[in-house]
């Protein structure tokens, strides 16, 4: 397994799956993400993403009632010094609009894009490769870091 290194320099932009894998605990890469936000405290640095990622992270655990998952993403989301939200705005939209018209990315997946390009993000944490269509945008894929 390879590590999930921060950039000497520049933004870290974090994908929702990030979050969901994180505040889960998803195997395998709790592990890979624990090292991770350890570097990011380590490097007083903030891990950047769109108010998106709250509505993404939140559907279901407050679809099934989770009221004690809901509290950890809201936890990381909204109160972590690590976590910077960036809102939805309309420049941000502007782009989303032409990535949609030119990669045919999902409007979600277009918004996190867009805002991470917005802000000049050097790293863009993510594990959907539809991101790879993104002209710029630095991707990582974290399934990618897990194979030898």
């Amino acid at each position: 397994m390879g590590p999930l290194s921060l950039p000497a320099s520049g933004s870290v932009y974090a994908d929702a799956n990030v979050f969901i894998y994180t505040v889960e605990k998803v195997n395998p890469y709790n592990t890979l993400l624990d090292t991770f936000w350890r570097d990011v405290q380590s490097a007083h640095t903030s891990v950047l993403t769109s108010e998106l990622s709250a509505l993404e992270v939140l559907v279901r655990p407050i679809r099934e009632g989770n009221a004690i998952l809901e509290a950890a993403f809201r936890a990381v989301l909204f109160a972590s010094p690590d976590v910077q939200m960036l809102p939805v705005t309309i420049s941000v939209l502007e782009r989303a609009a032409q990535l949609r018209a030119t990669t045919n990315l999902k409007t979600p997946d277009a918004i996190h894009a867009a805002t991470a390009l917005e802000h000049g993000c050097t790293l863009f944490v993510t594990n959907d490769a539809t991101f790879r269509r993104v002209p710029g945008l630095p991707v990582t894929m974290l399934g990618d870091l897990l194979t030898p």
